[in-house]
């Protein structure tokens, strides 16, 4: 019988390189609705497959989203931490204009920095919980959507 594994298997190498990586809002704000974390998680998606990685979990809170990706050993985690960040925003931006005030934001929807962590230590079981438990944003009336 065949264990099944995390591991990427290449021509000359096998690998199992998981990123825990935490992308907040520009200030901290509390952007993100119900809706934006799903059309967040499709563009991320996307531009995984460019880098041949794969998103395996994606959930948020209202000021930051959670990404464990599983990556190819020919990729340095930077580069699709960029692009990630890049395509997500402008469509967020875009899809959502009347949501995200770019006056506040100041052009840009992610802070420049972000959390990045390999997960070779805690077993990967305990980090998909983890990011599981993070409490999504939950739909609110019309009356308090535009007080943000």
């Amino acid at each position: 019988m065949a264990v099944e594994t995390d591991c990427r298997r290449g021509r000359q190498v096998i690998s199992a390189m998981h990123v825990h990586s935490v992308f907040v809002t520009r200030y901290r704000r509390g952007v993100l609705n119900d809706e934006m974390p799903t059309v967040c998680e499709e563009a991320m998606r996307k531009v995984c497959i460019d880098f041949e990685a794969e998103l395996t979990e994606f959930n948020g809170e209202t000021d930051h989203v959670h990404l464990l990706v599983n990556y190819p050993p020919k990729v340095a985690v930077s580069s699709p931490v960029n692009s990630l960040k890049g395509v997500s925003s402008r469509i967020l931006r875009r899809d959502f204009t009347g949501r995200v005030n770019r006056a506040v934001m100041h052009g840009h929807f992610w802070s420049p920095s972000y959390f990045a962590a390999s997960c070779g230590g805690a077993p990967l079981t305990i980090t998909r919980q983890y990011i599981e438990q993070q409490q999504r944003p939950v739909r609110r009336s019309a009356l308090t959507d535009r007080s943000v």
